[in-house]
């Protein structure tokens, strides 16, 4: 039986950090960045995702980064670790290890490299969530980075396959898209948008809220335009969202998630430390990122 899982507001893509030779995590300050979420008023955590570096941690890693989370989340907001691979087998043991460390709920991005047809992608998501027991599935639709759509008749089909199926992360960048899921899954699926940029017009359309990148620097402000549309406060929700755009653009002046690493560390929060392929953002990049957010911490346009 699926377990009933609610899904809303603002979920922090979480950030990995790593000692300065990247060659280890750094615990102590992942674990300062998660109690900042949680007193920023963050909604959720979503530990190991593409923004944790997912791709450059070993099995094991990620094991203890989901067991930190869930340790300090300590009940009061929701875990969905993210478990996934190009390969199914693997992201199954991925997807039932992360359970077992307590998460309650698992993200699973579409295969990437590979290029499955719409079977193959139906076929995978669907036997993850055969595997794991019923848990809450979080399905990850990224184009950009896999290269393969799911599209909405597939989806309905694993939906239809396995109830567990319950919530997609949109990173399409398309709001008709949205729309059209909220109209045709209603209750049936939570749709949270990808995209930080995109927020306030896919909640303004159906969707829950927003897997974020730039709430690891800002908690409280994309938290506050999250409850603002939910409180049905538009104008004031705009004016947020509105407030938060050039902080959006700049986290992505480069690849994710070098561009937050970089703001963080400039605040001291943490090493700027990446692991190949990734390194990090140019001089010129970090004073972009660090500016937008000088400039949002002042409350300048």
């Amino acid at each position: 039986m699926t377990k009933p899982f609610h899904i809303e507001g603002a979920f922090t893509a979480l950030v990995t950090p790593f000692a300065a030779d990247s060659e280890s995590i750094d615990f102590d300050a992942f674990d300062r960045l998660v109690r900042d979420q949680l007193q920023g008023g963050i909604h959720g955590l979503v530990p190991c995702g593409t923004t944790g570096e997912s791709p450059t941690l070993s099995d094991d890693e990620q094991l203890e980064v989901i067991r930190h989370t869930v340790q300090i989340a300590a009940g009061r907001v929701p875990v969905v670790a993210g478990a996934s691979s190009n390969c199914t087998h693997k992201t199954v043991k991925l997807a039932q290890r992360a359970l077992e460390a307590g998460a309650n709920a698992v993200m699973v991005v579409m295969p990437y490299y590979n290029k499955p047809t719409q079977e193959g992608l139906l076929a995978h998501v669907t036997t993850v969530a055969k595997q794991v027991g019923g848990a809450p599935v979080v399905l990850y639709n990224i184009p950009g980075r896999s290269v393969v759509d799911l599209s909405n008749d597939t989806l309905a089909r694993a939906i239809e396959a396995c109830p567990n199926i319950c919530v997609i992360k949109d990173a399409t960048g398309n709001v008709l898209r949205c729309q059209a899921m909220v109209r045709r899954f209603g209750s049936a699926l939570s749709v949270m948008c990808g995209d930080d940029a995109l927020t306030l017009p896919m909640m303004a359309v159906g969707a829950k809220g927003v897997i974020s990148v730039t709430s690891n620097v800002l908690p409280a402000a994309v938290a506050e335009v999250c409850n603002l549309m939910h409180e049905g406060r538009w104008n004031e929700a705009r004016a947020a969202h509105f407030r938060l755009v050039p902080v959006h653009d700049a986290m992505f002046v480069e690849s994710n998630p070098g561009p937050a690493k970089a703001t963080l560390a400039h605040l001291g929060k943490m090493k700027l430390a990446l692991r190949l392929p990734l390194v990090a953002p140019s001089a010129a990049s970090r004073d972009v990122v660090v500016s937008a957010v000088t400039r949002y911490n002042e409350g300048k346009p």
